[in-house]
């Protein structure tokens, strides 16, 4: 099992960026795919990015298409959520997310390890 630690999260202006971190514990790490997710108050929880154990495959919700950048870095345990142009709908607590596989996983139910989430704010 890997244990998973967000950070980075804070108050932003409208048009500010922020990186979000996710540092897993354990020595497997390059084997789980990993996702972002958030949810804001009221609302269900909701893929924001994926990416692939290797790095090579991403996705994105379309909202944050363009704005968001998601990576990571096997040597160092962590996946990363660059944020870019943030709105005040981006606000919202977020969430990293774990899953052996190969693949880039989308649905929030095929996760089996999580966070315990960051929150970020996008004041307008």
């Amino acid at each position: 099992q890997v244990q998973l630690v967000e950070s980075g999260g804070g108050l932003v202006q409208a048009g500010g960026s922020l990186r979000l971190s996710c540092a897993a514990s354990g020595r497997t790490f390059s084997s789980y795919a990993m996702g972002w997710f958030r949810q804001a108050p009221g609302k269900e929880r909701e893929l924001v990015a994926a990416i692939s154990r290797s790095g090579k495959s991403t996705d994105y919700a379309d909202s944050v298409k363009g704005r968001f950048t998601i990576s990571r870095d096997n040597a160092k345990n962590t996946v990363y959520l660059q944020m870019h142009s943030l709105k005040p709908t981006d606000t919202a607590v977020y969430y990293c997310a774990a899953r052996i596989s190969p693949y880039v996983v989308l649905t929030p139910d095929a996760y089996t390890n999580w966070g315990q989430g960051t929150q970020v704010t996008v004041s307008s």
